[in-house]
């Protein structure tokens, strides 16, 4: 709905007048009783804006709490995948050790049979040939489970990331 300018001429000329009887009319003392009633509601409202602050202060806090926590969780898994690579180096070590005192025990039928020498090194060449190609896939296992490991820490840093930075913006648009 429109005004027309005759309505608007008419506002501007009377507005005066009604303000003036409006608040001239009432006596000062109960003026003073309105404007106090004012002030305090505004103070109420004032207050409850400042609880509703502190309430989201603390969820915000709670928040960081919860994301503390699940980077404290991700450093354990960390520290678990850690002992399992420990783990698998000591079980190659063994292997390697287990397989040198192998190596010393044929050196020695070598020397004692010349006659088999070149059938036995055919089953070694083969033997190695054999781990060779079992380390290699076990070496591309390992870097197979490095680089999912590798995808899900970047894709935990970028949920983080994201997360604290609608968070953050969050933070803005209340505040």
């Amino acid at each position: 709905m429109n005004l027309a300018e005759s309505d608007i001429e008419y506002i501007k000329a009377h507005l005066g007048e009604w303000l003036a009887e409006h608040s001239l009319g009432k006596p000062p003392a109960v003026y003073e009783i309105e404007l106090r009633e004012r002030m305090v509601r505004v103070e109420d409202e004032l207050r409850h804006q400042r609880e509703l602050m502190q309430q989201g202060f603390e969820q915000i806090d709670k928040r960081f709490e919860q994301v503390d926590k699940r980077f404290e969780q991700v450093e354990k898994r960390f520290e678990q995948i850690d002992k399992r690579f420990e783990q698998v180096d000591r079980r190659f070590e063994a292997m390697r050790e287990d397989m040198d005192k192998r190596f010393e025990q044929v050196d020695k039928r070598f020397e004692q049979i010349d006659k088999r020498f070149e059938q036995v090194d055919k089953r070694f060449e083969a033997m190695r040939d054999d781990m060779n190609k079992r380390f290699d896939k076990q070496d591309e296992r390992f870097e197979a489970v490095l680089k999912r490991q590798d995808k899900q820490f970047y894709w935990l840093l970028g949920f983080i990331a994201t997360s604290l930075g609608l968070t953050l913006t969050a933070l803005r648009f209340m505040g």
